[in-house]
């Protein structure tokens, strides 16, 4: 604000000092994450698979609601995609809700192994997104156990970061 427009205001100023905190919308924020967890680890997973690092197809999310044969096609690749990315928002929100006060990278890591172990054990073979996983080999079972677990630290790490962080309330320091 100029100095003639804080004049005619009154001499009040927008400028609300340097103990003014921009406040981050949580569930916002919770989309966001959830937005780029579903991108960068669905399309990792996408890669490992591409790459025969996992059998596990892209498009496992979305097996439910799509025949495997329109899974295996470009297209169902891009929808499987597009069901780790609602996966991963919906997970973000979760995580927030349930484990939002706890810092640091574990809780992430245990939450992504939580999923994991609810996927890929309980409700994957079951719903017929999978084969149970000691059909996988272990090379499927450990790459897929990798990704959720860095998955799952991406979502925790990224929300106790941005809603723990004491370091961004202090003061500005002048120089």
């Amino acid at each position: 604000m100029s100095a003639s427009a804080a004049a005619a205001s009154g001499g009040r100023s927008r400028d609300r000092g340097p103990y003014h905190r921009k406040v981050t919308n949580p569930w916002k924020f919770c989309l966001m994450i959830g937005f780029w967890a579903g991108l960068i680890w669905g399309g990792i997973h996408w890669l490992m698979y591409t790459f025969r690092f996992t059998p596990i197809l892209p498009g496992f999310m979305a097996e439910p609601f799509y025949r495997r044969s329109f899974l295996v096609t470009g297209w169902g690749h891009v929808a499987g995609l597009v069901y780790f990315i609602l996966f991963s928002i919906l997970a973000a929100l979760l995580y927030k809700l349930l484990l939002g006060r706890f810092q640091g990278p574990w809780p992430g890591l245990i939450y992504g192994l939580l999923w994991w172990t609810m996927i890929f054990l309980a409700f994957g073979p079951l719903l017929g997104m999978m084969n149970p996983v000691n059909q996988l080999g272990w090379g499927g079972v450990l790459s897929e156990l990798s990704l959720f677990a860095v998955w799952g630290i991406f979502i925790g790490y990224s929300i106790a970061f941005e809603f723990n962080d004491e370091a961004s309330r202090e003061p500005q320091k002048a120089e």
